[in-house]
């Protein structure tokens, strides 16, 4: 279940996703009463002729295994002195699914977001009006997520597509191999892609820029650490196939010139740069 956190009047309420749909932790509404004793104000809420009214009309719109005898026997009881429910009763007895009940540390009364309103405008109508606007806040800030995420993908599909359609183009023209003049044997494979990549293993870059902190890498483009990536990959497979670290350095070498003449006039990579 993913998990979110909203600030209702400085207290804390869990969201969290069930059966894909919004569940709030009515334990958490309930501390906005008591602080000490959450639970016994969510059993007092459920006591009342009302509520037991109001979940079980929800469970007929909802939940067509819902057990209506059971229903109308707590319909019956409810409102008496005498009468007590907890969650996990309602839930057992019922087979009700717009409340889930369990225990542990990450446990507590969760309801589906209609019947948790329902309960905050129990607790007060004033609250339950700054529940609605700041879990409203929430989903928009999902919304507004979800559509950054899909552009960024959506970019990168097009760049990998560039990428694959220009390597077309190139395997069609041949192309002399201008081969390093001597061989070097690099114990630390990641300076294999620093040499092919950037010209320079890590140690000759710490060197040469002593006035910087970090690494080669922490000062790389956004189109160098995209061809960064798909070299790893490369080089992964070329290790596999007992590729020598000689021709696998010319090799990659390659691919980094091929790949960054694709990406350094693309529209798209300068987007996720900017």
């Amino acid at each position: 279940m993913k998990n979110s956190k909203i600030l209702v009047q400085d207290t804390s309420v869990s969201v969290r996703q069930h059966e894909k749909a919004d569940f709030i932790s009515l334990t958490d509404i309930a501390r906005a009463k008591n602080p000490d004793e959450p639970k016994d104000v969510v059993k007092n809420w459920l006591r009342t002729k009302t509520t037991i009214e109001f979940l079980g009309l929800w469970e007929q719109i909802n939940n067509s295994n819902f057990k209506g005898v059971e229903f109308d026997s707590f319909k019956s009881e409810s409102g008496s002195n005498s009468f007590t429910l907890s969650p996990s009763k309602w839930i057992e007895k019922t087979n009700a699914i717009g409340i889930i009940s369990k225990t542990g540390r990450y446990g507590g009364t969760f309801a589906h977001r209609d019947i948790a309103f329902e309960f905050a405008s129990w607790i007060s109508a004033e609250f339950k009006l700054f529940l609605i606007k700041e879990f409203q806040r929430l989903k928009e800030d999902e919304i507004q997520n979800k559509s950054l995420e899909w552009n960024l993908s959506r970019s990168l599909s097009k760049i990998n597509y560039k990428i694959h359609t220009d390597a077309i183009k190139e395997h069609l023209v041949p192309k002399i191999l201008n081969k390093p003049k001597d061989s070097f044997v690099y114990a630390n494979e990641a300076d294999v892609l620093n040499v092919a990549l950037f010209g320079v293993t890590a140690k000759e870059w710490r060197e040469l820029h002593k006035d910087k902190e970090g690494n080669v890498r922490d000062y790389a483009s956004v189109e160098q650490l995209i061809v960064l990536s798909n070299m790893e990959s490369i080089n992964a497979e070329l290790i596999k196939r007992g590729i020598s670290q000689h021709d696998r350095l010319i090799a990659l070498n390659e691919t980094a010139v091929s790949q960054i003449k694709s990406l350094i006039n693309n529209a798209s990579i300068k987007k996720l740069g900017s």
